[in-house]
């Protein structure tokens, strides 16, 4: 199973606040079997305790560690957000990645997704992108 596909992104998505913005991306890693739907809610707890947000335009919400039995596969959907959603003191998310990691898997990816959006350029490259496939390529280039 693939941690991240064209169809894990969801271009232009549509929300209002931060918990819309994760229970999105969570409802997405559960479309897409790598977590059960328990893990959304966990998801949540976990910003209600400290915020995902990372800089530059990012968000990494993931769940709790109590809710690694309810991942099931290692996977990242990404929520590209160009009008941006506030994290909280003014902090706005322009890409959410919402993540699931099984055992080390998603270890790989994380960094890439890291060394990549350390470049805040790179992350208006990916607000500015139109098609999924844009998206994937950028991560697919990065060493």
């Amino acid at each position: 199973m693939e941690i991240l596909t064209t169809s894990n992104i969801i271009m232009k998505a549509n929300v209002s606040t931060k918990e819309e913005a994760i229970r999105m991306a969570g409802e997405k890693l559960v479309e897409k079997g790598y977590v059960e739907s328990s893990y959304v809610d966990s998801m949540l707890e976990r910003e209600k305790m400290v915020s995902t947000f990372m800089g530059n335009l990012i968000a990494i919400p993931h769940g709790t560690d109590e809710s690694k039995k309810a991942v099931l596969n290692s996977g990242i959907t990404i929520l590209q957000i160009p009008n941006g959603i506030d994290f909280g003191d003014g902090n706005i998310a322009k890409v959410v990645f919402g993540i699931a990691g099984k055992g080390d898997e998603h270890l790989d990816i994380l960094s890439k997704i890291a060394i990549f959006c350390s470049e805040e350029t790179n992350v208006e490259k990916i607000v500015a992108s139109s098609t999924a496939d844009e998206i994937v390529k950028m991560f697919n280039e990065v060493d």
